[in-house]
């Protein structure tokens, strides 16, 4: 062994002297024992190991305590912390798809501590989980009943449980999408204890594949919305009225699972054509599922709104324990209904990002590459709603570019800041996406930029 190696390691102090300076002792009023205890030894194990490979290590005290500070630091350090999203993407999943309405957030706050979630105020006596949320859920897409889960998987699993379980559930072979996470829905139909029957073909299926495929083991029709892909082409799919009027018939049910859940007409955000949840129930479906987090613009939750008899079976399932709302969510989600309902969507933050003008895009686009500095240029750019929503519907925004040598190691800075800014890498350049960007939030990411490059 090198003399001077073993010396070095002969000359780490031992743990106990750590502890009793001073630096300690702040690190120790700060955290618990037993944690500063530990991150000192991996701290003096990292060191030994360094020193054995030969790498130039610091051995002081107040260095070693300065790297456990660090270690302790990261370990209790949140989780998940807030990002600004300079992506162009919308309801961009890994970020967390629909940022809520300050209603929302200011209900959520309210309803953190005790509140009515099951207790009738009026009568002193227990009430509905829901009754916040359903009055306006029929209010705003004209169904009889509406009942709440945690996601839309939940939903469309709840629903084909009840209504399809030991059974068989019709679907086109058009419609067999993975909805997301690998969870597909011929999946979803083997959980809810049915079995599959496909029908037509990938991109065609007419009521007579649906007709001909019913048998007494028959119990729901399922229609899939394809929220998260398109077919095009030569193509034809049977309308949800006909399907409708096939289920009335047949004494079948017809459960539409309309996934992204519009439930205003986008044309007038300047957005394409998207079947709404309204659309759905006005051609007779007996239950639709949606997503509460995605074009409603509110909490991570699945919805179902149809036929009161429909609905009543759902609220009867165990199932539905296992998968209903906490207050917090509940809280969110009726403020993020109210606001459709009394029609104020502009402070629906999903929807008022989809309604940017390009001359507003343009204008932020501007002011923020004039804090940054010349190398910031702005220049136009395509964004999309994301999760799993419109697809191949680009909307147009603007960027801002920033030309710089390493655009990757910038893009790794700007993720480890505090607040965190992702972006996306587009030839070569490192670009800020204003479609997903408030004006709020400029002198933050300008900030963010000289930093990573300080």
């Amino acid at each position: 062994m090198d003399s001077g190696f073993g010396e070095k390691l002969r000359g780490l102090p031992q743990l106990q002297r750590l502890l009793e300076l001073p630096q300690a002792h702040t690190l120790i009023a700060r955290y618990p024992r037993a944690a500063v205890v530990a991150a000192l030894r991996q701290v003096l194990d990292a060191v030994r190991t360094e020193l054995r490979a030969g790498a130039a290590a610091h051995t002081e005290p107040n260095d070693l305590l300065e790297r456990s500070r660090a270690v302790l630091e990261a370990a209790h350090a949140p989780r998940l912390v807030r990002v600004i999203n300079a992506t162009g993407i919308i309801l961009h999943t890994n970020l967390g798809r629909a940022p809520l309405a300050a209603a929302a957030i200011a209900a959520m706050s309210q309803a953190a501590g005790y509140s009515n979630l099951e207790f009738d105020l009026h009568t002193g006596e227990r009430g509905l989980r829901t009754q916040g949320i359903e009055p306006l859920l029929r209010e705003l897409t004209g169904a009889e009943a509406a009942v709440a889960v945690n996601n839309n998987a939940a939903a469309v699993l709840l629903a084909l449980s009840a209504l399809a379980g030991g059974g068989e559930v019709i679907v086109s072979r058009g419609e067999l999408v993975e909805i997301g996470g690998g969870f597909r829905i011929p999946d979803v139909i083997q959980q809810g204890g049915a079995r599959l029957v496909e029908v037509g073909t990938t991109n065609k299926t007419r009521l007579a594949d649906y007709r001909s495929a019913i048998t007494p083991a028959t119990r729901v029709l399922l229609k899939v919305h394809q929220s998260n892909f398109r077919v095009t082409g030569f193509t034809e799919e049977t309308p949800l009225a006909q399907l409708a009027a096939l289920a009335g018939e047949t004494g079948l049910r017809l459960v539409h699972d309309l996934g992204s859940g519009a439930v205003m007409d986008l044309r007038r955000l300047g957005g394409p054509a998207e079947a709404t949840v309204q659309d759905s129930v006005a051609a007779g479906v007996d239950l639709v599922a949606f997503s509460g987090d995605k074009l409603l613009g509110g909490p991570q939750c699945g919805l179902l709104v149809g036929r009161a008899a429909v609905v009543d079976i759902m609220r009867r399932h165990p199932l539905l324990r296992a998968l209903r709302l906490d207050k917090i969510t509940l809280a969110a989600l009726e403020a993020t209904l109210r606001l459709h309902c009394d029609g104020a969507t502009a402070d629906v933050p999903v929807l008022r990002k989809m309604a940017q003008t390009r001359a507003g895009l343009r204008a932020r686009a501007d002011a923020l590459a004039a804090l940054i500095g010349p190398f910031a240029r702005p220049e136009p750019s395509i964004g999309f709603a994301g999760g799993g929503t419109l697809p191949g519907e680009g909307i147009p925004s603007i960027g801002v570019r920033l030309s710089l040598a390493d655009p990757e190691r910038l893009a790794a800075r700007l993720r480890r800041g505090r607040p965190a800014v992702v972006g996306r890498i587009v030839d070569g350049c490192l670009l800020l996406d204003m479609l997903t960007v408030d004006d709020s939030e400029l002198p933050e990411i300008a900030q963010a930029v000289r930093e990573a490059l300080a």
